[in-house]
């Protein structure tokens, strides 16, 4: 027994691998990287299989007034869960291996009960809810993982994590889509359950705490004192205002381009495509940026060059060539956004050192959630506002992202107020 402690305790006290460099903190941030297809995929192409709701009623029965609380649902369980999810894994560390493999099981248990769905409630129920927690219990900890092995590097570590996300809406619309096509939801649902079980598992093993949870795996307190700083109310503010805008490109872009372009609705489709393609390099240089600056800095790049996008592309976009440039200036600026967490995340640190990061990143996480949840019926009563001179019907849509988007960068005037001060 006292040999067993005293390996223990040799272990315990081994040295711990690098930060930011060596082979392991690169597995973890590819297995972060990739994951995020299983995670993301299915929320980000949900728009195909309203399409394909839509016109196909019949498989619902005739019901398709509400497949769009689907969508809403899915991406606003899981923005608005991650608060809890984070603070949960931050206080009870030793819970963090369980939630990678309860939260697949999960996710595949949503997917295959919803290709038997006849009703819009049960897939509200299985894809809506069920699906969302599974694909939240997955991301929580992996994230968390991701933290402990990026310290110096975090912005560059999370831009490559975004830049996964990215990744995963250029290219999973069109698969549902051909897979929608040929064999219909449900086999499309059932082959898709079974890769999220096929993708992920193989990388759970690979994402792994830094730190052996042998020294974590005790309780800990969460402090709330970064609740008494003006930066974290002024960052989060400026990040759920970015994201009551955000979103609504991707949601609105491809009928823009239909009714007010005139284009068809393979390029609205591949315009669209455009906006997460130019968000992986943008995810990565916009967290590169954070490293070597400072994150209001860096914010204001992200927000400034977002709403000149909009008001000088968008806006004006009547012709195709404009609104490619939109896509492009903009997945660039815009797509980047979340990658400043992690800039934030080290600048509160180092003005409250008790501050765990991982509950602040769960806390700006559910910021855009806030904002997902609101643009939904907030984009609807802007389009009933009548035509305008500027975009059209969709004038006041453009406006009010552009306006969200700088006031995204409005963190920067506490900056200068402090400076001045």
């Amino acid at each position: 027994m006292a040999w067993q402690d005293h390996t223990t305790t040799e272990i315990e006290q081994a040295p711990l691998p690098p930060t930011d460099t060596g082979k392991e903190a690169w597995l973890v941030l590819a297995g972060c990287t990739v994951i995020q297809l299983p995670v993301w995929g299915f929320p980000i192409a949900f728009g195909v299989f309203q399409e394909y709701y839509s016109s196909h009623p019949e498989k619902l029965g005739g019901d398709t007034a509400n497949v769009a609380v689907i969508g809403t649902t899915i991406s606003g369980i899981m923005y608005l869960s991650s608060p809890f999810t984070f603070a949960i894994l931050t206080r009870w560390p030793r819970l963090r291996r369980w939630f990678g493999p309860i939260g697949l099981f999960i996710t595949f248990a949503g997917f295959l009960a919803s290709s038997f769905a006849s009703k819009v409630w049960q897939l509200i129920a299985t894809q809506g809810v069920l699906c969302a927690i599974g694909c939240g219990l997955l991301f929580t900890p992996t994230t968390l993982y991701l933290n402990e092995w990026f310290v110096k590097r975090k912005g560059l570590a999370y831009g490559i994590m975004w830049s996964g996300k990215s990744a995963t809406g250029v290219g999973m619309p069109f698969a549902f889509d051909a897979s929608l096509r040929r064999f219909g939801p449900k086999y499309t649902l059932v082959g898709w359950s079974v890769a999220t079980v096929l993708l992920s598992a193989p990388l759970l093993y690979f994402l792994r705490p830094r730190i052996p949870l042998s020294r974590t795996s005790h309780t800990r307190r969460l402090s709330l004192t970064f609740l008494r700083l003006p930066s974290f109310w002024m960052l989060s503010i400026g990040n759920i205002l970015q994201s009551l805008g955000y979103f609504l490109p991707y949601a609105y872009l491809s009928s823009y381009a239909v009714q007010e372009v005139g284009v068809s609705t393979t390029i609205s489709t591949l315009i669209l495509a455009l906006v997460n393609v130019t968000s992986i390099p943008g995810g990565i240089f916009i967290g590169s940026l954070g490293d070597h600056f400072s994150v209001t800095t860096t914010i204001l790049i992200s927000a400034l060059g977002s709403a000149i996008a909009v008001f000088a592309f968008w806006g004006f976009g009547q012709h195709l060539a404009l609104l490619t440039v939109f896509s492009l200036t903009y997945g660039f600026f815009a797509g980047g956004f979340s990658s400043t967490w992690s800039g934030v995340l080290t600048e509160l640190k180092q003005q409250s050192p008790t501050l765990d990061t991982g509950l602040m990143f769960g806390l700006l996480a559910g910021g855009r959630g806030i904002g997902n949840v609101i643009s939904g019926p907030l984009s609807v009563a802007l389009l009933d506002g009548g035509k305008w001179a500027y975009g059209g019907r969709y004038g006041g849509l453009i406006v009010f992202t552009g306006v969200t988007s700088l006031l995204g960068g409005w963190g920067w005037l506490e900056r200068v107020w402090v400076r001045c001060r």
